[in-house]
Formats: C-alpha cells, structure tokens, sequence
C-alpha cells in the first residue's frame, strides 16, 4: 500500500526500538511549547512577527498565522476565534499538510496500561500507511480518563474513511484543536472553553 501523496512518514515507536508504549495526540496544552498566556489587548498590540510567532504553536500553518496576524486588532476573542476557523477553512492541501507536519504525539501517560500501547501503537501504523500523515483528533472535551479510550475509537473507526473523507476530517479536528489552543493562548482575557467546541 502505498502512501498519501501529501506527507513522508511521522516517526512512531512501533519500529525497532519499540518498547512497549505508544502516542496518542495530547489535549491542546500539552502538545507543544506553547508561547505565555497573554490578554487580547496584547496579542492586537504586539509586534506582528511576535504574533504569527506565537500563533505557529497553535497551528503549524504560516499561512494560517499570517492571516490572523494581518487582521489584528480583534474587538473580542469570539471575533478572533470566528477568524480562526474561517482561515482554517481556507486551507490549501499544502497548508494542511505543513500543519500536519507540525503536530507532534505525546507519550500516553505513565500509568497507561500495556495493552493500550500496544493497540495505539498498531492503531497509529495503520492510519499513516494508508493516509500518509500523522493522525490528529480533538480531545478538549474529553474527561482525561476517557482521552485514551475515546483516541482508540476515533482512529478506529476513521481507519475506514475514503482518503478524500478523512482530509476533511482531519482538517476540521485541526480547527478544533487551534481553536482550544488560541484560548489557552488568550486566557488572559477571559475563559471561553466552551467556544472551542463548536
């Protein structure tokens, strides 16, 4: 079988050196570097570079960032996460490959048991040989003790999607996942865990 044309493989550790454990993605906080919480008021503010800077570790798309970051200042953060989806709409498939490129997958946690590894593991290996990307899903409103079980069945049962399916899967859990990201960015000017979502 052969690979989707739009991405080379993500590292996983079902080769070689497997010991035993698996990723899964990680709920938005805990995916990447994330920059400091800062309010509104400052991300309208500050520097443009700065900016599209910070809006890369929400999601990896300078095309994305830029956008956001060219349209500043945003009266409220509802205005800013309404942008947030409409230039994550406006994906070209490139853009959405160099996003996917840039999602990483966090080790489950410590007391995960074995067998979870296992099926994650085995899980992960299929969906990249037959998409070709790295495997994402929106996790935010998930209680943590479901995370695993709730990344098991989506990889599951999205494992049957046409190629051409899955990519708009795929990108919509990217939005999903931006947005929770935009709102731990942006705590400092208030909650709005709800907006994420929609």
């Amino acid at each position: 079988m052969t690979r989707g044309p739009t991405l080379s493989a993500h590292r996983l550790p079902y080769a070689s050196d497997f010991t035993g454990r698996a990723d899964i993605p990680a709920f938005p906080e805990q995916s990447r570097s994330a920059p400091a919480p800062i309010p509104l008021r400052d991300f309208n503010s500050a520097p443009a570079e700065q900016v599209r800077e910070a809006l890369l570790a929400c999601l990896h798309s300078p095309h994305w960032a830029r956008r956001l970051a060219d349209h500043r200042p945003y009266p409220d953060l509802d205005s800013l996460l309404a942008a947030s989806d409409e230039a994550a709409y406006d994906l070209a498939p490139a853009d959405l490959a160099e996003a996917l490129a840039g999602e990483s997958l966090p080790q489950l946690p410590d007391d995960a048991y074995s067998a979870a590894h296992t099926a994650l593991s085995a899980a992960h290996a299929a969906y990249e040989a037959r998409f070709g990307h790295v495997f994402v899903i929106y996790l935010g409103d998930s209680a943590p003790g479901e995370a695993l079980d709730r990344a098991l069945e989506g990889i599951r049962s999205r494992l049957t999607n046409d190629p051409d399916d899955e990519r708009v899967v795929t990108a919509d859990q990217l939005r999903h996942l931006a947005k929770q990201r935009l709102i731990t960015y942006l705590r400092g000017a208030h909650s709005h865990t709800a907006a994420a979502r929609q």
